[in-house]
């Protein structure tokens, strides 16, 4: 018996493309947005230490959003993905 599994486009901000090889939308498998995150890093381990703290927790200031809504409001990265869904990664910005 074969599954299929879907794949998230995640879209990289420009900041971050540096450790993606220049792409600006990277396919992942994951059933949620934990799953796909881990398997961009995995892809990309550069991209690590920019999206996650030493405890493997995501740096307050990297926001993620699914179907246009922050994981935060949702199920953080238990946020479960379906077909179709995009992840976009916002990194904030700090100014004054």
């Amino acid at each position: 018996m074969s599954t299929t599994q879907t794949l998230t486009r995640i879209h990289i901000p420009t900041p971050l493309r540096a450790y993606t090889n220049h792409e600006a939308t990277v396919a992942v498998a994951g059933a949620t947005v934990g799953e796909a995150l881990a398997n961009l890093v995995a892809r990309y381990p550069e991209l690590k230490r920019h999206l996650f703290d030493d405890e493997g927790r995501l740096r307050s200031f990297v926001n993620v959003y699914v179907r246009d809504e922050d994981i935060r409001y949702l199920e953080g990265d238990r946020t479960p993905l379906g077909a179709g869904d995009e992840l976009s990664i916002v990194p904030s910005i700090a100014g004054g």
